[in-house]
């Protein structure tokens, strides 16, 4: 973005002050500065997000939870540091006069840092698989939610093992039925996501659209099952994929927690939501009391429909379909947990134990 200041003077802020000229030239385009009046709040203490806030002028006075006050400018040294770097924060932050700062993400951050720091790992690697020099997706794809779960070191291996596919108007990328082998990110172009089932009369029905800086494909990757829908390219465009063993080792293993029964139920009472990602008709036929019902195949168009602030227990018959549904939802910065093993296994357990 374009700054209201040299860039370099970003240089005296920490660790921007270390990372090197290229990343520095990323990290600049990607920074919001951002102005507030006085007396307003920057952050409150318990708020957790995945920012740094740095401060560039102005002056701000910070409450802790035991109502102590402190009080730092621009000028003070502290502010080389970003403000109460803490997840969640330890403090309230409110302006005494009016401020300017700039936030940066911190996934983002600490993917440049660790770039820069593994001297085996060289960004140009990615363009010898004959990736566009302009990155833009790169960054676009970090600042989804679900690079906020994953390891900085994974990332950094993804992007080595990342393959650039070109793609024109109307090809199909992966069918429904057929046995899944990739993940794939949209570098750039657009897809549409199609798919037939009884409940749509065997009639194909699109279900969403994919823009670019997006992914698609986990699904069968996932849950070791033949794909569940179609995609098709909208557009002429460049595609990234991953082959499956990758996505399971960098991806899937960091993102999908699991959970027993107990521990779930333990959840259920403090205040935890039950998620069937099974079909309506089997829904009907059989559910945990007190769930709700998404299935599987239009979890990505529904999403919207629950909230970020609840813990969610997602199941299905095996597991199978709810890890899934599980990485979805994570992917998309949801909190879900995994049922392991599905109504099944836990059905045969219950019985067990009333036998």
């Amino acid at each position: 973005m374009n700054l209201p200041f040299d860039s370099q003077k970003l240089r005296r802020f920490v660790p921007l002050s270390e990372i090197s000229h290229d990343n520095f030239i990323e990290l600049v385009n990607n920074i919001t500065v951002e102005k507030l009046a006085a007396s307003k709040k920057l952050f409150s203490r318990g708020d957790q997000n995945n920012v740094s806030y740095y401060l560039l002028n102005g002056e701000i006075e910070f409450t802790d939870n035991d109502g102590n006050k402190s009080t730092i400018t621009s000028k003070s040294k502290e502010c080389r540091f970003p403000l109460d770097e803490n997840n969640p924060r330890q403090k309230t932050a409110i302006t005494k006069t009016e401020i300017h700062y700039f936030s940066i993400n911190k996934n983002l951050l600490d993917v440049l840092l660790t770039w820069d720091q593994n001297k085996n790992y060289i960004v140009n690697e990615i363009n010898d698989t004959e990736v566009d020099d302009d990155n833009d997706w790169m960054t676009q794809l970090l600042k989804l939610d679900i690079f906020h779960k994953i390891p900085p070191a994974n990332i950094q291996a993804m992007f080595q093992r990342i393959q650039s596919l070109p793609v024109q108007k109307d090809d199909v990328i992966i069918k429904q039925g057929e046995k899944g082998d990739f993940y794939y990110i949209i570098q750039s172009g657009s897809c549409r996501v199609m798919r037939h089932s009884k409940e749509t009369g065997n009639k194909e029905i699109k279900i969403a659209d994919i823009d670019a800086g997006n992914g698609f494909g986990e699904d069968a990757l996932i849950s070791d099952a033949p794909r569940n829908a179609t995609v098709i390219m909208n557009t002429d465009g460049t595609l990234m994929r991953l082959a499956k063993d990758n996505f399971i080792e960098l991806l899937k293993e960091p993102i999908i927690k699991s959970v027993n029964s107990s521990d779930a139920k333990e959840m259920i009472k403090d205040g935890a939501i039950w998620l069937d990602v099974r079909l309506h008709s089997e829904y009907q036929n059989k559910n945990i009391p007190g769930s709700i019902n998404i299935p599987l195949f239009l979890l990505r168009s529904n999403a919207g429909k629950l909230s970020k602030e609840n813990k969610y227990i997602v199941y299905c018959d095996t597991g199978s379909r709810s890890a899934s549904a599980t990485y979805i939802l994570n992917e998309r910065g949801y909190n879900a947990y995994l049922l392991e093993g599905g109504l099944m296994n836990n059905s045969t357990k219950k019985k067990e134990s009333a036998a």
